[in-house]
């Protein structure tokens, strides 16, 4: 058995009595604290159960009751405003720079406006958008994470307000990406210090309320010392079989093929009290403490965003990813409003003797030749890779580094942890060897794209000169060894090895890194200064250094380990 944590937790405080758990304690809790007050705002985050929540809320006797679901246009209208950012492509839309209030019918909206003013005795006031109605008197925030509201979708839910619920789970998720989280996460931006009180609904019929005065401690305290990620598991056409083994998943499920371990924009947050954990959005903290999270250089450069993200890729017993390319910075920013794009580089985490990455061009490579081939491969169902792309063998702890517009994939029996830009959603396919998807579609393919960001300058000679195991001894000592791995000088992020026998003092200079213990038992991260308590980490975990820490210390435990550490280039003078 594995020592990897799937449920990782931040210590809040020890007393339980901060959770009020179910409704009916929850209720009651309400009712304490509404006494005196006359206006119940619950502002909701689209996925929200409300066929659970409201009724239950209703049982507080309000004399009104609006939902805000009465204020938005019709769902036809809805969609065709939304049109210029959804587009008619099945996966990428355009990023949404408006408000929740675009999607109403203002006159509506000014009339309950009206009614809450005239109204005697209480009000609720239930829904996302619930405090453009009115400030309230007492603020409940309904919160819940982004990988329910996918496990929702697939499910059966509906995009907010919409009778979708049938429609191609892609597109559904495009809706909510583009659209529905920017607008929330803008309005939840500007409740985050007024909320009196945060339910976790993330568990069917199972809701959890704390504070908002306990849910900003909590925050708080995730930016005070390291952190992880609360990871999940998706299986996949190409899904493997090493995660079972390391991160104690079903053995009887078919295949994992990606792992979420540290993508704060979809994964979520621990917040423990007592023996209770309350799961919050991570994106939460992004956009509460950004400035101590990142650091003041890297907030004033990407914003209240996380720049980095790692992920698993698992092809161990499994079949080799899509052959891919990622978009230009100038290309994603034109197509998709996007301010920069998804760099990357697959370090290898482990391997089988056949394991191989495919990576740039070959040389000799007549770019209308391969295009056509590519095209006629979607008729065919026959594309000879290899005539085209490089493959290259690869082994534990290779590091291939790849820049924007650089053909890849990890071909089969690859553990490979993905080092990234966060940007993850645009990945322009250009070959699935002939696969359909697990929902028996096939996967989108997006050649056009794909044709018009290829660096066909990227041939074999390039790729094994820039890109492959570009490995720089930086110090030395008996304690330990610190080495630059990459990435490439086109990408801003930067990454370093630290192979520990004893121990490694870092230091952060106000920039947030994030890491994994990509080799040995475990390790310790603890405070020069005891500024916080020591934290232990298990081999494969994704862990978070908050800018704000300064300065921290890798302790090897049970043995020498390697530690893979990504933070932003230019943050500090390498």
């Amino acid at each position: 058995m594995s020592n990897y944590d799937r449920f990782p937790h931040i210590t809040v405080s020890d007393n339980q009595n901060e959770v009020t758990r179910g409704y009916d304690a929850i209720l009651d809790r309400l009712r304490q604290a509404s006494a005196g007050k006359q206006v119940i705002v619950a502002e909701t985050y689209p996925g929200v159960r409300d066929e659970e929540i409201l009724p239950q809320l209703k049982q507080l006797n309000p004399a009104l009751v609006i939902e805000t679901r009465d204020l938005y246009l019709s769902e036809s209208a809805m969609t065709e405003k939304m049109a210029p950012w959804l587009t008619e492509d099945r996966v990428f839309g355009h990023m949404y720079s408006g408000t929740v209030e675009t999607f109403m019918d203002l006159s509506k909206l000014e009339e309950v406006r009206k009614q809450v003013q005239q109204a005697t005795g209480t009000v609720l006031i239930y829904g996302m958008g619930a405090v453009l109605v009115h400030p309230g008197d007492l603020l409940v925030y309904f919160d819940l994470a982004r990988w329910e509201i996918q496990l929702r979708f697939r499910a059966g839910m509906g995009n907010y307000n919409c009778s979708n619920t049938d429609e191609d789970i892609l597109r559904k998720y495009k809706r909510d990406y583009f659209v529905e989280w920017r607008m929330a996460d803008r309005l939840k931006f500007d409740l985050l210090d007024r909320i009196d009180w945060l339910v976790d609904t993330n568990a069917e019929n199972d809701p959890k309320l704390i504070s908002g005065e306990s849910f900003r401690n909590g925050l708080n305290r995730a930016v005070a010392q390291p952190f992880r990620l609360v990871p999940y598991f998706d299986p996949g056409v190409w899904g493997g079989q090493w995660m079972k083994e390391h991160c104690n998943l079903d053995p009887d499920r078919p295949n994992y093929a990606w792992s979420f371990d540290g993508v704060p924009e979809e994964n979520s947050l621990l917040l423990r009290y007592g023996n209770v954990d309350v799961e919050i959005p991570a994106m939460d903290l992004i956009l509460y403490r950004p400035k101590q999270l990142l650091g003041a250089k890297n907030y004033a450069r990407f914003g209240a965003e996380f720049p980095i993200r790692f992920d698993f890729l698992d092809t161990i017993g499994g079949q080799n990813l899509s052959l891919q390319v990622h978009p230009l910075t100038d290309y994603i920013h034109r197509q998709f409003g996007m301010a920069y794009t998804q760099d990357e580089s697959y370090y290898i985490l482990d391997a089988k003797e056949d394991a191989c990455v495919y990576l740039g061009v070959k040389t000799g490579t007549k770019p209308e030749a391969m295009l056509e081939a590519l095209n006629q491969a979607q008729d065919t169902g026959v594309f000879e890779a290899e005539n085209y792309v490089n493959r290259i063998p690869a082994k534990k702890h290779d590091h291939f580094l790849i820049p924007a517009g650089t053909i890849h994939c990890s071909g089969s029996n690859s553990m490979v942890l993905e080092v990234s830009a966060t940007p993850y959603i645009f990945t322009f396919k250009l070959w699935d060897w002939g696969r359909l998807g697990l929902d028996g579609k096939p996967r989108p393919i997006n050649i056009e794209h794909g044709s018009h960001v290829i660096q066909w300058g990227r041939t074999t000679e390039w790729v094994q000169n820039h890109l492959v195991n570009q490995f720089e001894t930086t110090s030395v000592n008996s304690a330990y060894k610190e080495e630059h791995t990459g990435l490439h000088e086109l990408e801003f992020i930067e990454t370093r090895r630290y192979t520990i026998q004893t121990e490694a003092e870092i230091h952060l200079h106000d920039s947030v890194s994030m890491c994994n213990l990509v080799d040995g038992e475990c390790a310790v991260i603890s405070s020069p200064g005891h500024a916080f308590e020591p934290f232990t980490v298990h081999y494969a975990e994704t862990f978070i250094l908050p800018a704000s820490l300064g300065r921290v210390c890798i302790t090897a435990q049970q043995g020498e380990v390697k530690v893979l550490r990504a933070y932003v280039r230019g943050s500090f003078t390498d």
